[in-house]
């Protein structure tokens, strides 16, 4: 078995955000799979002089991604290299928007979501017709900037002067609207799917509108429930990811799934829950990989 590669963010900063590939290797080291772990800085693949793609990784027998850089892992998989989670489904999970459209006419209950509309002129006033469409979610709405990660880029509009400011904060940028769940204000729950299975869940608590653990919410374990295991095991399968996190609103008539996120952190869900999330997701790439199902 090739050594395997994983990759992290080229700009990290935070010692936080390398316990989950850290954790992992050490699992894979376990399972008899070496790999080595490297900052995505190097330029692992090119457009070469000839308009060909080239990679310097050719002697890697797979790739663990935890980056959200969408044109690398293109370039890798064109050169035939497995990557876990394919490049297809870090884009689809990365914008919010995207996932909506992914999971759209699956059967996955998902909030009301309007497409954010796009702006190349800042000073520009939003429409009375724009503004009526969003008010018709019902006050309060959520603001979403489609690109953001431990609750960033995340608003709650009270009313329309609240709503206007936050227009004129994210309008040149992609972002959505949604409608508010309010019986899940503060709260969610967080399921991990690893090769196609839910492993697990933990209830999350905000101090604000949100739940992120990373805006200084708690955690605890918790029952992992029929429907909750239905809805994370069809939203993963729908976006073909080897591993990820499943965010489930509390809705009035059931879950409301909010968000699917590719790179999930495990950290906190590890200490919760008891489960050894980076052995199964290790077991999981050991197995796919002799198996060859690239």
């Amino acid at each position: 078995m090739k050594k395997g590669l994983i990759l992290v963010n080229a700009y990290t900063p935070s010692a936080a955000e390398l316990n989950q590939p850290k954790r992992l290797q050490e699992e894979l080291k376990g399972l008899g799979s070496e790999t080595d772990l490297r900052r995505n800085d190097f330029f692992a693949a090119r457009i070469d002089g000839t308009g060909s793609v080239s990679s310097c990784v050719e002697d890697y027998g797979y790739c663990i991604y935890f980056d959200k850089d969408k044109y690398i892992p293109r370039m890798l998989e064109a050169r035939g290299l497995r990557l876990f989670n394919r490049a297809a489904a870090v884009e689809a999970c990365d914008d919010k928007m995207l996932t909506c459209l992914a999971l759209a006419d699956s059967g996955i209950p998902v909030p009301e979501t309007l497409a954010g509309l796009l702006c190349y002129y800042p000073n520009e006033p939003t429409r009375a017709e724009t503004l009526k469409r969003v008010e018709a979610l019902g006050y309060p709405l959520v603001v979403k900037e489609c690109f953001g990660s431990l609750g960033k880029g995340v608003y709650l509009a009270n009313n329309r002067e609240e709503l206007l400011e936050m227009i004129a904060k994210v309008k040149c940028k992609p972002h959505l609207f949604q409608k508010f769940i309010k019986e899940s204000a503060g709260r969610d729950l967080r399921v991990i799917v690893v090769g196609g299975r839910a492993v697990g869940a933990m209830r999350r608590t905000g101090q604000d509108f949100r739940s992120n653990v990373g805006c200084g919410g708690g955690a605890e374990a918790a029952v992992l429930d029929g429907e909750a295991r239905m809805i994370a095991e069809k939203a993963a399968s729908t976006l073909k990811l080897d591993y990820c996190g499943v965010d489930l609103l509390y809705g009035k008539d059931g879950y409301v799934l909010c968000e699917v996120n590719s790179n999930a952190f495990f950290r906190t869900f590890e200490r919760v829950t008891g489960i050894n999330v980076a052995r199964l997701y290790a077991e999981h790439i050991v197995k796919q990989i002799t198996e060859g199902n690239g």
